[in-house]
């Protein structure tokens, strides 16, 4: 049984105020298998004022420096990798495949975001001004549970290549994870205060950093309920807000589109992360007359390729689902599909044979309307809704009738695509696979989100344009 009882505050690992012991769990057996130690409001207190001491050296750095700095904390993350994969596996239950990718991505986003300061000018000539881009402050950094480690890194990344401090709370959930990357950050040496991490509940930490008045921004990634709650929080001292929220992304497949060729790209683009993705492509868009040789397809794909069990299998590529609780909200919705009157096409409710843990079969419905909660609400597990259109207007008019706007994927003539691709309200469109770019703005439209992450635009976010007036020569 392992028990977690430290914050990192001002370059320490120090004992919470906090008392509460929160359970950890082996999501693939239910088994608990640790606790962490919460902290509550004093620590937030302890964490911004140590952020804020920080904050006017830091804020003084050079471009170089910052680039060494996060030179430092890739190295030091690069160092733990294998550790990072371990805990994951352990702690969340991602197949291994997807533990190595995420363990390799947290310690990646220190390069991705070290290129774009390199590139990035701090200063520039606007007309007769010169325009400084000075660091907004101490920033909040709050982290989901579903890449816990790599939203830390990739949010933390970005604050200190703009000259910025942080408190971050993490996911409780995803403790194991958290102390990996604290225990390697803390030997990449940076100056004390720097970064802050506080364990804690939203309802508790969360809340206090968002309340704060000495935090100037939040970053935060989570669910479209929350974000709503940070935007009312963060009014009353007008906190700069960056939010990545949650999402129902539309799969087109175009009729021009080789059906056993999208097979793959569809399935990865739905059941990604064992479906707990915010980007997962849930609604599979398929004109009508070629629905079932599509459902046909897919249905046989899903029975005989998709392999749901341990996470350490090299052949598993559907993991469980996080907790007892997201189980069970799976589990809710799949029976809510069955009530709506949409048909399943495969999967269903319970567990797959065999299997204790959190795990889902994974799960299509089909005879699906817009209408419907399983089309329009985000269910975060393996679980997809198929749609039929009669025409490629109707299908764009599918894909918009939402109120999230995070991602959607095209399947078809890529030129072809991409004209569909331009017309659907999504901040991210990706054409016939599911592609990644670390530099490219990543966030969401309407209630998916505000704002940009990663990149230039990402950096931005961290800093306040300042103009100088007279203040020298041209």
């Amino acid at each position: 049984m392992r028990i977690i009882e430290h914050s990192y505050i001002d370059g320490r690992f120090v004992e919470p105020h906090g008392r509460e012991l929160f359970d950890l769990h082996n999501p693939a057996t239910g088994a608990v298998i640790g606790r962490v130690r919460l902290g509550d409001a004093d620590d937030v207190d302890a964490a911004v004022a140590a952020a804020k001491r920080a904050l006017p050296g830091m804020a003084r750095t050079s471009k170089a420096e910052r680039l060494q700095m996060l030179d430092a904390l890739h190295s030091a993350m690069r160092a733990h990798v294998e550790e990072l994969r371990e805990a994951v596996l352990t702690e969340y239950g991602a197949p291994v495949s997807r533990s190595s990718w995420m363990a390799d991505y947290a310690a990646d986003t220190f390069v991705a975001a070290a290129r774009t300061l390199a590139d990035y000018p701090l200063q520039r000539k606007i007309g007769t001004a010169r325009v400084v881009m000075t660091p907004v402050g101490v920033v909040g950094l709050i982290t989901p549970w579903n890449s816990n480690a790599g939203f830390i890194c990739n949010k933390l990344a970005y604050a200190i290549a703009a000259g910025c401090t942080a408190v971050i709370k993490p996911s409780e959930m995803s403790a194991m994870q958290t102390d990996v990357v604290l225990r390697a950050l803390h030997e990449a040496g940076l100056p004390a205060g720097v970064y802050n991490v506080v364990n804690g509940s939203g309802a508790d930490v969360g809340a206090a950093i968002t309340a704060h008045p000495d935090v100037a921004k939040i970053s935060f990634t989570g669910s479209t309920a929350v974000g709503k709650a940070i935007v009312q929080a963060s009014a009353a001292s007008l906190k700069r807000v960056t939010l990545e929220l949650g999402g129902k992304s539309p799969t087109i497949i175009l009729d021009d589109a080789d059906l056993d060729a999208v097979i793959p790209g569809v399935i990865e683009a739905g059941f990604m992360n064992s479906g707990q993705a915010c980007i997962a492509g849930t609604r599979v868009l398929v004109s009508e007359h070629r629905r079932a040789d599509f459902e046909a397809l897919l249905k046989a794909a899903i029975e005989t390729r998709v392999k749901v069990g341990d996470p350490r299998d090299p052949a598993t590529t559907v993991g469980p689902m996080v907790s007892q609780t997201q189980w069970e909200r799976v589990q809710r919705y799949i029976r809510l599909g069955q009530q709506e009157g949409a048909h399943l096409l495969t999967g269903g409710e319970g567990r797959p044979d065999g299997l204790s843990g959190y795990f889902v079969r994974p799960t299509v419905f089909t005879d699906v309307s817009n209408d419907m909660k399983v089309a329009r609400e985000e269910i975060f597990g393996p679980v997809l809704a198929i749609l039929g259109y009669r025409d490629e207007d109707e299908a764009v008019a599918i894909a918009n009738d939402t109120s999230y706007g995070l991602a959607a994927y095209v399947f078809g003539d890529p030129a072809h695509a991409e004209r569909i691709a331009a017309r659907i309200d999504s901040g991210r469109v990706v054409i016939n696979g599911a592609a990644h770019e670390p530099l490219a703005p990543f966030g969401g439209m309407k209630q998916s989100g505000l704002g940009r992450e990663n990149g230039p635009f990402g950096l931005e976010a961290y800093l306040e344009p300042k103009t100088l007036l007279g203040a020298r020569a041209a």
